[in-house]
């Protein structure tokens, strides 16, 4: 398995690239811990958002929830928008995310992209469901925040 973050740049283990745009800094990096939930939906695991905390060096620093939306333990946020997604091996995709927008004027305001890396857990039971369920699948991750250098 090839698992590697350089230079802002990120190798899931299929070997596809999350590769951030050039010209841009990482501010911060944080493992994520919780869940992803997903709802049935006509006898289809569907996701729903996020639920989970984030932790620098094994201390909550925030949270991630619906939106989605990352929030710093200085009430600065920012929103994501999809750009791209690379398979993993082990747990959700590994994704490339614009920052597009947020509050606060903390570490997280201006935020311009956010790389989610190196996943373990959280995909969807198998098979069929009952509609109106609910399942929350445990799983980690790498969140990478970057900050363009104009």
């Amino acid at each position: 398995m090839v698992l590697a973050v350089v230079m802002g740049l990120g190798v899931s283990a299929w070997g596809q690239v999350i590769d951030v745009p050039a010209g841009q800094t990482a501010v911060l990096t944080v493992q994520g811990r919780g869940a992803q939930i997903y709802k049935c939906v006509e006898g289809s695991w569907v996701f729903d958002k996020p639920d989970a905390d984030l932790f620098v060096d094994g201390l909550k620093v925030g949270s991630h929830g619906a939106g989605p939306v990352w929030t710093y333990k200085d009430g600065s946020s920012v929103m994501g928008k999809k750009v791209s997604a690379a398979a993993s091996r082990d747990g959700v995709d590994w994704l490339l995310l614009s920052g597009v927008g947020g509050a606060g004027n903390g570490l997280l305001s201006g935020v311009s992209y956010i790389v989610r890396s190196k996943t373990q857990g959280g995909k969807p039971e198998a098979g069929k469901c009952e509609a109106g369920a609910v399942s929350r699948m445990d799983y980690f991750a790498t969140y990478t925040f970057y900050k363009s250098n104009k």
